[in-house]
């Protein structure tokens, strides 16, 4: 936490407007605005539920299909099923690791031949770097499919220097409590298109008409952020740029530390995005470094120090079996060797140094460099 959150949290509770909706619901829509350049935003319980209005606004229903990048956490995928569609997974590609246009392209070029198009896209700024928004974009114009923007983890990046989050028809974040700034729970679902964003709110508000009585003509959903939750979101936005500054601490110290070991590499700087680096992540070649991902990821365990792999691909999730997916073998080789380091935005140097050193010692293409060097 910042220095203002406590200050918000106590407005909200002399005020007593604890519940969903308030003042500082406002604020944080309007200053999410003033932030990323976006027209509108709906403050949300969570970033699955900004997905999820995202599809139901853009029309998607059962029997359709979307298009969906399979290196990402299932909650991506997961708003697909929830409006009984059927999701197909694109690989990445290597200079960003996010979903592959090439692919998309392959993909709708070869829905459009069979008469049936998806009815949206959705991209991911993997690990808080932006996708390859012009090229996605211009694929998308030329089949009128609509782009949804799962920036869940890259507040704070930028894409050829606009805000991430402005990038597709209706972008989201994520305030979970694992992303750069928090709101303990928490999403936004933003956009140009006003009407769409007003479609949300009511949506998300259980759809309920305006009358004096309780009137619904349609269903929605409890999905609002609470005025006490939105007040800690104000205050998180504020250290925005610390946060990710102290991101971008992470990332050089471990690029220092670990870029000169034989079989170790890092997630590659893509030329139209400035990373968030919500995550440090390195890729572990076995033959080269002498020890595998899972080696070092319980080396570190051993320490109680917690690394996780990269995301396992969807289109290899048992819940996802049988979907369609077009496929470069990218991703799946991503997860095999990929190793997401601890990342958080309170590391010190001593820490950093200590993990440096585990991950060094578990690696016997670090030993013999050292003694080479």
């Amino acid at each position: 936490m910042g220095h203002d959150e406590e200050v918000f949290i106590r407005e909200a509770f002399a005020s007593n407007w604890i519940a969903p909706l308030g003042p500082h619901v406002d604020a944080f829509e309007r200053e999410v605005c003033q932030f990323t350049g976006a027209k509108a935003a709906c403050a949300l319980a969570s970033g699955t539920a900004a997905i999820h209005l995202a599809l139901r606004l853009l029309g998607v229903s059962a029997g359709d299909e979307v298009l969906c990048a399979t290196l990402t956490f299932a909650a991506t995928a997961n708003p697909i099923l929830y409006q009984g569609a059927s999701p197909i997974f694109i690989d990445s590609e290597k200079q960003s690791w996010n979903i592959d246009p090439t692919l998309v392209a392959e993909a709708l070029a070869e829905k459009r031949r069979a008469g049936k198009l998806p009815k949206a896209i959705i991209a991911v700024d993997l690990l808080g770097q932006c996708a390859d928004y012009d090229t996605l974009n211009a694929v998308c114009a030329e089949y009128s499919v609509p782009l949804v923007q799962d920036a869940a983890e890259s507040i704070g990046a930028t894409y050829k220097g606009q805000a991430s989050g402005r990038q597709g028809r209706v972008g989201i974040f994520s305030f979970n409590g694992n992303k750069i700034i928090t709101t303990s729970g928490g999403g936004m679902l933003l956009s140009d298109d006003e009407t769409l964003i007003e479609q949300a709110r009511f949506l998300a508000t259980q759809a309920r008409d305006p009358a004096p009585h309780y009137q619904h003509s349609t269903y929605g959903y409890n999905y609002r952020l609470s005025n006490v939750l939105a007040a800690i979101g104000r205050g998180q936005l504020r250290v925005l740029p610390e946060r990710v500054a102290a991101r971008h601490a992470n990332e050089a110290a471990y690029r220092a530390g670990l870029g000169n070991v034989p079989g170790v590499s890092f997630m590659p700087t893509a030329s139209w995005s400035v990373s968030n680096h919500w995550l440090t992540h390195i890729q572990i070649d076995p033959a080269s470094a002498g020890a595998s991902r899972e080696d070092v990821r319980l080396a570190l365990e051993r320490e109680g120090i917690e690394s996780r792999p990269l995301w396992k691909p969807l289109h290899l999730q048992p819940i996802f079996a049988g979907c369609h997916a077009y496929l470069s073998g990218v991703a799946k080789q991503l997860f095999a060797n990929g190793l997401s380091l601890p990342s958080g935005s309170a590391l010190t140097e001593l820490e950093r140094q200590r993990i440096i050193s585990i991950v060094r010692a578990a690696l016997p293409s670090a030993k013999s460099s050292s003694s080479i060097s």
